[in-house]
């Protein structure tokens, strides 16, 4: 399922890939939930269909975003985790972050704080929120 890309435009190409509406969803969790399995996909607040997430899942494969391992204990459980491709995305979602804080808590006003996600750092100091960021996450599949 490779993309087929609609034109010469950089920004047009970047969103032929992540403009779908639960590409970065699922990036975030990854980097911010910790979810790592189908199933941890599945059960979250955002109730993406099973069938959805499969084929969510299988074009961010395709297309070198995630990658797989198979636990040794469990061979049907696919451990999901970004490759580098997928970690630069982590300044696009700290900015889509800023962004609805600055601009779409009027129209959804039971939008989580960053205080209340725990990520309050972003505010702070967004590079340093980065960094932290990405560590934890490669901290975290460096047991997988």
């Amino acid at each position: 399922m490779k993309v087929e890309y609609r034109c010469d435009c950089p920004i047009t190409t970047g969103l032929d890939i992540i403009g779908d509406r639960w590409n970065l969803v699922i990036i975030k969790q990854m980097f911010f939930q910790k979810k790592k399995t189908f199933k941890e996909f599945l059960d979250s607040s955002e109730n993406i269909a099973s069938n959805i997430l499969s084929t969510r899942l299988k074009f961010l494969l395709e297309n070198e975003i995630i990658t797989f391992k198979r636990l040794p204990e469990q061979k049907k459980i696919k451990i999901y985790s970004l490759t580098q491709k997928g970690l630069d995305l982590l300044p696009l979602i700290v900015e889509i972050s800023i962004w609805s804080n600055k601009h779409l808590r009027k129209e959804n006003p039971i939008m989580l704080t960053n205080e209340q996600l725990g990520i309050e750092l972003i505010d702070e100091d967004k590079e340093q929120f980065k960094e932290v960021a990405l560590e934890n996450y490669k901290k975290l599949m460096s047991a997988y």
